[in-house]
């Protein structure tokens, strides 16, 4: 029987405005799993979603789980599971990736697979349909990262990790209900303006050299968007209000987190966090509830081994 398994993976914020499906930044909330083997399956989960997570149907991880030992010829080892869950489902904020990289991690453990850490993260990414959430998941940082069709290894994740600013905040504002990420996909357009296009493309690469050199001052415009945002706009209520505040009280810039619906406050020092508070309430005043999440940015991804 194989050993237990311990499991620690971080939340992440995708796109950051013109990034779309290339970038994206790991947060300091996380995943948890503890599993052993057992004789059959059982759940114990806490945190955020604790219902949801404790399934033993409809479940990502355990479902994804499942299906990865049966495509690779290996019986299914029951598992019971201890999880601890700090990243909201269905918000943007990365739950498919992290859940996705858990599940396969637990599969690659409990069914010997032997695969290499490299070769988890392109399971994750093929399944994600985009390689930013589980690439900053699994490695950490800030992440610029591809996948090359054409390339002798088309599967292969092309990457570059940057540590974030220590003195950055990132502040998640949740509306009360989460958007299914196919919802916000299918608002997008088949197609999109020369000039949209060159827009996003400049302000990407001003994004990774904002993160790279510390350029807060940068943020404001570098994470303006033109290709996704504006059509998620009309169905994730909190960005319109909140973008206009980028520049001032403290965010640095603010952009949709992943497909949304939550949005990503970037505010440049602990100090500040009370002053962007007030300014976010006053913005969303008479809308939806929020809840504020105030997180680091970590330079940290996705950490396992042996129960802990």
């Amino acid at each position: 029987m194989s050993e237990p398994f311990f499991i620690r993976l971080p939340a992440s914020s995708a796109n950051l405005g013109p990034g779309f499906d290339a970038v994206g930044v790991a947060l300091d909330f996380h995943l948890e799993i503890e599993a052993a083997p057992a004789a059959q399956f059982s759940i114990d989960a806490t945190g955020r979603d604790a219902e949801r997570c404790a399934r033993l149907t409809d479940n990502l991880v355990l479902d994804l789980y499942r299906d990865v030992l049966g495509k690779e010829g290996r019986p299914v080892v029951p598992l019971t599971i201890r999880m601890r869950n700090q990243i909201p489902l269905g918000m943007g904020c990365g739950s498919s990736a992290a859940g996705r990289l858990a599940a396969l991690s637990l599969a690659v453990h409990f069914g010997e697979l032997g695969w290499s850490a490299e070769r988890i993260l392109e399971e994750a990414v093929l399944l994600e349909g985009h390689p930013d959430n589980a690439t900053a998941c699994w490695h950490g940082g800030f992440v610029a990262a591809a996948q090359l069709a054409g390339s002798a290894r088309p599967e292969r994740v092309w990457f570059a990790s940057i540590a974030p600013p220590a003195a950055w905040r990132a502040m998640v504002v949740l509306p009360s209900e989460p958007l299914a990420t196919s919802k916000a996909r299918a608002v997008l357009p088949e197609s999109y303006k020369r000039a949209d296009v060159v827009a996003n493309l400049q302000a990407a690469a001003l994004l990774s050299a904002a993160f790279a050199q510390g350029r807060g001052d940068l943020l404001a415009y570098a994470m303006r968007d033109r290709i996704h945002q504006p059509y998620r706009g009309e169905i994730c209520h909190l960005l319109p209000p909140l973008l206009t505040l980028a520049g001032g009280q403290g965010i640095l810039g603010v952009s949709l987190s992943g497909a949304g619906p939550a949005v990503l406050v970037i505010v440049e020092s602990e100090e500040r966090i009370q002053t962007a508070t007030a300014a976010i309430q006053s913005a969303l005043k008479g809308l939806q509830p929020a809840e504020l999440v105030v997180s680091r940015f970590t330079a940290s991804g996705t950490t396992f081994g042996p129960k802990i």
